[in-house]
């Protein structure tokens, strides 16, 4: 395996870092992480942010930043919060329903898509999209992800969501055709167990099969950030991202 690092999404424990944002940091630091994605800023300057991921040794994978704030005037206040912590990644975790209900909503979003993504371009960052399930609910007889990544710049970071697109009805071999279909485009991925029979299943207990898609992500994506995500929870947060690194360095061992 070629340089690769696992971050945490830290949506899977936000409820922590709301109580504190420092002790949860150093937690999952100890854990093993190497980064972090940031979904949310719980109230903190980008300057406390710094001074805490610089403490525990954490870098930033990226962020989720909702698409209003990287338009207008908020633009310019999203690009400052997230130089300073010296990440270039900016991926729209989600859409407004109403944006998204015909061939020509997504068509559209390619458009403003590729518009934010020039302006990032100026200020040495790149945009992304992650997936829920609605991308892979057919749209006129195609799943509205292929409408929209095939109309999209290709230095689009393509953030499949492995639990989030299985839930929607894709298939092992479909994540794996996604990757191949779109070589290069898959920066940061997220890994996140996906279960038939146990809705609280962790990662590399459940249906993904995570082997082949980081092997596919190796040879196709060209991959630098893997970034574990959980949802739901049988036992406490912490715990359950705890558990899930284990289990992603055990699967890692056996590629």
């Amino acid at each position: 395996m070629s340089g690769f690092k696992i971050a945490l999404q830290l949506y899977s424990i936000r409820h922590d870092c709301e109580k504190d944002l420092e002790k949860s940091l150093k937690a999952v630091a100890e854990m093993g992480y190497e980064g972090v994605e940031l979904a949310g800023n719980y109230g903190k300057s980008a300057k406390e942010w710094k001074e805490l991921l610089d403490k525990f040794n954490l870098k930033v994978a990226g962020a989720h930043v909702p698409i209003n704030l990287l338009q207008g005037e908020e633009f310019k206040n999203t690009v400052e919060f997230y130089r300073t912590l010296e990440t270039k990644y900016i991926v729209i975790p989600a859409l407004p329903k109403e944006m998204t209900q015909s061939k020509d909503d997504w068509l559209k979003i390619a458009d403003t898509f590729n518009e934010i993504s020039e302006k990032l371009k100026n200020e040495g960052m790149r945009l992304g999209y992650h997936n829920h399930m609605i991308e892979f609910q057919p749209v006129d007889g195609k799943w509205p992800w292929y409408w929209l990544f095939d109309n999209l710049n290709p230095d689009i970071i393509m953030q499949l969501d492995t639990g989030n697109a299985m839930h929607a009805g894709v298939t092992n071999d479909d994540l794996i055709e996604i990757i191949k279909k779109y070589p290069g485009r898959a920066t940061t991925v997220h890994l996140k167990e996906y279960s038939a029979t146990n809705d609280k299943a962790l990662v590399g207990e459940g249906d993904v099969d995570f082997k082949k898609f980081i092997k596919t992500c190796e040879e196709f994506g060209k991959t630098e950030w893997y970034i574990i995500e959980q949802e739901s929870y049988a036992y406490e947060p912490l715990e359950c991202v705890r558990i899930s690194i284990e289990n992603l360095k055990k699967i890692l061992k056996e590629i």
